[in-house]
C-alpha cells in the first residue's frame, strides 16, 4: 500500500484565533503533527492543505508539502471531506499516486504510541476501505425534558461498569482510500472503527482552556517517559 499524509490547517479560527500556530512548548501546533508523521512514517510524503500564507511558511519549514486550499473550501462550514478530496486532486494532478490518504488533525497533536502502526496494519489486510479512531465514553448521559433529567443511556442506580459500552469520534487518525475520497467522502462502507482507550483521545483544542489541557498532558507524559528511559 502507497499512503499520503494530509493536515488540514486553515487560517480562520473564531474561538481560538491563530491556534494552529499557537507555540505548544517551544513549537507551533502545526509542527506537533508534522513532526509525529516523520516520525512514524519517515517514507510517506506530508502535506498541509491551507488558505494561509504564514500556516504555507511553517509547514514548508518542519519539511511538509504545501497544498494551497481555496477561499470556497476553508470556511467554518466546509466539510473535512471536501478540503481531502481537493487536495486528493491536486496531488494526482501532480502526478503524486497513492492508495490511501491519513489524515490528521492539527488540533490532535497527541497520540498514543503504537496507534498509527496498530491502523496501518489494519488497513494492510485488505478488508476495509476507511479507517477512523474512537475512543470509550463512560458517562450517564440523560435528555431534559419540561426541566427533568430523563436518563438516555443508563436507569437510575445502575452501576457505571454495568452499562453499555459507547465510544466516540476522538479525531486522532483517518485513513481513507483514494476513490472514497475523490467522491468526497471520508468513511466507507467497510469503515473500521479503532478503539483508542487513552487519555489522549480526549484531547482535542478547539479552545485556550483545551490548548492549556493539551500542554499540560504533553509535559506530563514527557516527564513520564524521560524518567521510564532513566530507570
Amino acid at each position: 500500500m502507497k499512503y499520503v499524509m494530509l493536515i488540514p490547517a486553515r487560517g480562520g479560527s473564531k474561538r481560538f484565533p491563530g491556534k494552529n500556530l499557537y507555540p505548544l512548548c517551544g513549537k507551533p501546533l502545526l509542527a506537533h503533527s508534522i513532526l509525529y508523521s516523520q516520525r512514524v512514517l519517515p517514507d510517506t510524503e506530508i502535506y498541509v492543505s491551507t488558505d494561509s500564507e504564514e500556516i504555507a511558511a511553517v509547514a514548508r519549514e518542519y519539511g511538509a508539502g504545501v497544498i494551497e486550499r481555496p477561499a470556497e473550501l476553508s470556511g467554518d462550514l466546509c466539510p473535512t471531506d471536501l478540503a481531502l478530496q481537493h487536495a486528493a486532486v491536486e496531488l494526482l494532478l501532480a502526478g503524486k499516486e497513492f492508495d490511501y490518504m491519513i489524515l490528521l488533525q492539527a488540533t490532535n497533536p497527541l497520540r498514543p504510541d503504537g496507534v498509527m502502526e496498530e491502523a496501518l496494519q489494519v488497513i494492510e489486510t485488505g478488508k476495509y476501505d476507511s479507517l477512523f479512531a474512537v475512543t470509550p465514553l463512560v458517562r450517564k448521559l440523560g435528555r431534559l425534558v419540561d426541566g427533568k433529567f430523563v436518563p438516555w443511556n443508563f436507569v437510575f442506580g445502575q452501576r457505571s461498569q454495568d452499562m453499555e459500552p459507547l465510544y466516540f469520534e476522538d479525531g486522532l487518525l483517518y485513513i481513507s482510500h483514494r476513490d472514497l475520497i475523490l467522491n468526497g467522502r471520508i468513511r466507507g462502507d467497510s469503515l473500521y472503527s479503532l478503539i483508542v482507550d487513552h487519555p489522549f483521545g480526549s484531547l482535542d483544542i478547539d479552545t485556550r482552556e483545551d490548548f492549556d489541557l493539551v500542554e499540560y498532558y504533553n509535559l506530563k507524559y514527557q516527564s513520564f517517559n524521560e524518567t521510564i528511559q532513566k530507570i
